[in-house]
């Protein structure tokens, strides 16, 4: 239909948020520049172009609040900027900003699970993906909407009811407090390991709803611009699914095509899960449950984002927990690094970079819990500890089915030649046919699977390795009866994609997000 493949179109120049988590001013969510071809890059909006927009925000904001039921609390600031103040602004912010070491060491975890490429560098990957993406934004510490002087005056309606959205939800919830609840700083104990593992994933889930909500209004916003004002997305059922089945078209974003496949994944994730999320619940329960309802009872995992039911019927999310492993982690000349919830998404990711798409589809949804833990050794030099090296790794997942955790096991191991140089089974110190030891240029590596659970170590020496599975072993046993994540808890940032990408979404929008 003509109208739909207006609305599809649309999405050319909307796209995925990027930013560090704490920067000041905070951009809770950035639009994009048009697709290439769209608009030259001399061409500006005049001040009677800007000055009529800002004249049509009011009727926009009330358009959005319409759609939402979010109630209108008070006006919102609006500016526009060229291309190279938003650039300096950015730049200056991710040069500055404390939480870019965070990043750092997220992008070394990754590189240890393999990832990431050891070669890939992030900082100039994200810099690169600035000046080719960076927008405009709804900041929520000044509560002001930044637009682009470039993007043509007709494109800037839907896109500023996208960032409205932003508005009226931080006048709702104040994002920076539904957001930013974190913990500072690495765990040292058990107690601050599981206070994290207990409040983990949620940051993944409440970007998903906030980016969902938006793509509803925008796509509502098109409905309305392309001649059926009396039509909403609840009322098109399949338009969402039309809109999801377009998102990944990066040919307008040549640095965003080159980017490894879960940075790609995490950064879509929050618009392509969240409109089908917020979809759902928009069908079944109705705009106040889709909208306020939500942001007033977030979903608490990316498990629940991807199965809204599950959300839905108040399903608890599996969780599993750590013993006390610092005493251990110390005899063997290990400090704390990172620890946190290996979600649905991360499996899903990491199945589909290691298996494939149709693999990562089947196994998703079979997960049943996961717990990571990374420690750095401390003798390591401070060359050293900015390479995998200096880095080991334990991860324990739990599987609804024996099959579906001999297929992620079988994953793991099939991907460590490409991981490690100089990999060297070692089958003579193999306790049985589920365990598998290997020598690498990094250390030992245990993998094995008893029943539903699957251990990885990479970097602990193996007498270490085996004391920490069966300490984790026994603090989860029986597999799948462990604690439960509940949905009401405060979000603490530490899930290992999701937990990066809302650190870098905070920065901008990409278009390349959904198109």
């Amino acid at each position: 239909m003509t109208w739909q493949k207006k609305v599809l179109a649309a999405w050319v120049w909307v796209g995925i948020g990027l930013g560090i988590a704490g920067a000041q001013p905070r951009a809770r969510e950035q639009t994009a520049a048009p697709a290439k071809g769209s608009v030259s890059a001399d061409a500006v909006l005049t001040p009677q172009q800007e000055q009529t927009l800002l004249e049509d925000e009011d009727q926009i904001l009330h358009f959005v609040s319409r759609v939402t039921q979010l109630p209108i609390k008070s006006p919102v600031k609006c500016r526009f900027v060229s291309r190279q103040q938003v650039n300096a602004e950015l730049r200056k912010k991710f040069d500055e900003d404390k939480d870019t070491r965070r990043m750092e060491r997220s992008e070394l975890v990754l590189k240890k699970f393999g990832l990431l490429d050891q070669d890939f560098q992030m900082r100039p990957f994200l810099l690169r993906l600035l000046t080719e993406q960076i927008a405009g934004y709804y900041d929520d510490k000044t509560r002001q909407m930044t637009l682009l002087n470039w993007v043509p005056i007709e494109e800037q309606k839907p896109v500023m009811a996208h960032e409205l959205t932003h508005a009226l939800q931080d006048q709702k919830v104040d994002l920076k407090r539904w957001e930013n609840q974190e913990i500072e700083g690495t765990a040292k104990n058990v107690k601050q390991d599981n206070l994290h593992i207990a409040n983990d994933d949620t940051d993944t889930a409440r970007e998903a709803v906030l980016e969902g909500q938006a793509m509803v209004s925008f796509a509502d916003y098109m409905l309305a611009q392309a001649g059926h004002p009396d039509r909403t997305l609840k009322d098109v059922p399949r338009l969402a699914q039309e809109l999801e089945s377009n998102a990944g078209d990066m040919s307008g974003s040549p640095v965003l095509a080159r980017a490894p496949l879960v940075l790609q994944e995490s950064l879509l994730f929050p618009y392509t899960y969240g409109l089908a999320f917020e979809d759902t619940i928009l069908s079944r329960r109705g705009s106040g449950r889709a909208f306020s309802g939500v942001l007033e009872d977030p979903p608490s995992s990316s498990f629940q984002v991807m199965t809204p039911e599950a959300y839905l019927r108040h399903h608890p999310v599996p969780l599993m927990k750590l013993p006390d492993i610092h005493p251990l982690l110390k005899s063997a000349g290990f400090v704390p690094y990172d620890v946190g919830v290996m979600g649905e998404l991360d499996v899903s990711m990491t199945a589909e970079l290691f298996g494939g798409r149709p693999l990562a589809q089947a196994l998703a949804p079979e997960w049943d819990g996961g717990v990571y833990y990374a420690a750095q050794r401390k003798d390591a030099s401070p060359d050293e500890k900015k390479t995998t090296a200096s880095l080991a790794i334990l991860y324990s997942s739990q599987w609804k089915q024996k099959d579906s955790a001999r297929s992620f096991f079988h994953i793991f191991e099939e991907e460590l030649p490409r991981q490690y140089d100089g990999l060297k089974r070692r089958r003579s110190e193999e306790t049985n046919s589920d365990e598998r030891v290997y020598s690498t240029s990094e250390g030992d590596v245990l993998l094995s699977i008893q029943g539903k659970t699957v251990w990885v170590s990479e970097g602990f020496d193996l007498a270490t390795a085996r004391k920490l599975r069966t300490s984790v072993d026994r603090a989860n046993v029986p597999a799948g009866s462990g604690p439960v994540m509940q949905a009401h808890m405060e979000p603490v940032r530490q899930d290992l994609l999701g937990g990066l990408a809302e650190d870098i979404r905070q920065f901008g929008v990409m278009r390349a997000a959904l198109q």
